[in-house]
């Protein structure tokens, strides 16, 4: 990807939004919302974790993107944070690599235990990502093509306390 010198701010700042809301859908398990995030044929390509790292299965199409959170239930909650925004623009169609840490945080079956390692109540599988994205401008706005979810690592470590659950959370109120 070669980045445009001048990138409008504009832009820059819509294609931001594009990839927070995407981490949002997938935070508050908003399957509709993860879809509308992209054209009508839009691709989400993630690995098959633990078996490999690299985009290997594909998501095509707002039918199968709605259905993207179900995956995410094995776990009780997510926290997904970004950084490192790069974009290339050429008219309507938009090239992108976004940098992620997501937690993927798994409660304790007895949380009012001390359970496992140092009495710790649930355990945090951090993916530390690299989004490669294709954009398109739609009537809509940006929409994703294309996003490639390529995990750096993973790393796994305990939680000792583990407050409420906030907003759309499966277990939140």
């Amino acid at each position: 990807m070669t980045p445009q010198t001048q990138l409008p701010e504009r832009v820059e700042e819509e294609l931001r939004i594009l990839s927070l809301d995407y981490a949002t859908a997938v935070d508050d398990r908003d399957g509709e919302r993860l879809s509308q995030l992209f054209v009508a044929d839009g691709e989400l390509v993630v690995p098959n974790f633990p078996d490999d790292l690299g985009p290997v299965i594909t998501r095509a199409g707002h039918r199968a993107l709605r259905r993207v959170p179900e995956g995410l239930s094995v776990y009780d909650r997510t926290l997904h944070q970004l950084s490192n925004h790069r974009y290339s623009v050429d008219g309507d169609q938009a090239r992108g690599e976004v940098q992620c840490v997501a937690h993927h945080l798994s409660v304790a079956a007895d949380q009012t235990a001390a359970v496992g390692p140092a009495g710790s109540v649930a355990t945090d599988v951090v993916w530390f990502i690299r989004y490669r994205d294709d954009y398109r401008r739609t009537e809509a706005g940006w929409r994703f093509v294309r996003r490639e979810l390529h995990l750096q690592w993973v790393e796994e470590h305990p939680v000792r306390a583990l407050g409420p659950a906030q907003g759309g959370t499966p277990n939140g109120d």
